[in-house]
C-alpha cells in the first residue's frame, strides 16, 4: 500500500510540476528592416520587410498569419499566409514574412502571401511538432518618401 502511495504521489508531482506533458512555447518576436536590408522587397508592398526570430532552433511543420480582428471574431479566418511541412523542413532560428521557407509548401497550392497592410493587427502562429507559439504585430504608418 505504501508503494502505491509513493507511485502515486510521484506520478502527480510529474504532472503538475515536471512540466512534461505541457506542450512547449516558442517564444517569437519581429523585427522590420529598411527596404534592402534583410531581403528584396516586392515593389508594390507598403511595409517594409518584416523578419520574424525565435528563440531557438525549430523544425517548423506550420507558419500561419491572420488578421487578429477577423481571427477574434471567427477561428477558421482564411490566413494571409499559411506554409506547412512537407516531411522535414530545415530548422530555422528566423524567416521573413512571404519567405519560402525549405521542406514547407502553401497549405492551399498555388497561393501566394498576401501584402501586409500598414496599421493592421495580425497574429503570427507557429509550430514545431508538438510545440506551438503565436505573436501578435502591427506595422506602422507609411514609410518615409511614400505617400
Amino acid at each position: 500500500m505504501l508503494v502505491g502511495l509513493l507511485f502515486a504521489l510521484a506520478i502527480a508531482y510529474a504532472v503538475f510540476f515536471m512540466n512534461w506533458f505541457k506542450p512547449a512555447i516558442i517564444k517569437i518576436y519581429h523585427l522590420t528592416r529598411p527596404v534592402g536590408y534583410a531581403m528584396r522587397a516586392r515593389r508594390d508592398d507598403p511595409a517594409p520587410p518584416l523578419t520574424f526570430g525565435l528563440e531557438g532552433s525549430y523544425q517548423l511543420t506550420e507558419v500561419k498569419v491572420v488578421v487578429l480582428a477577423e481571427w477574434q471574431t471567427n477561428r477558421h479566418v482564411l490566413p494571409v499566409w499559411d506554409l506547412v511541412s512537407d516531411s522535414n523542413s530545415v530548422p530555422v532560428k528566423f524567416f521573413a514574412y512571404g519567405q519560402r521557407i525549405r521542406g514547407m509548401r502553401p497549405a492551399l497550392p498555388g497561393t501566394r502571401p498576401q501584402l501586409l497592410q500598414t496599421n493592421v493587427a495580425y497574429r503570427l502562429f507557429v509550430t514545431a511538432g508538438k510545440a506551438r507559439g503565436q505573436h501578435d504585430f502591427e506595422i506602422g504608418g507609411s514609410l518615409p518618401g511614400t505617400k
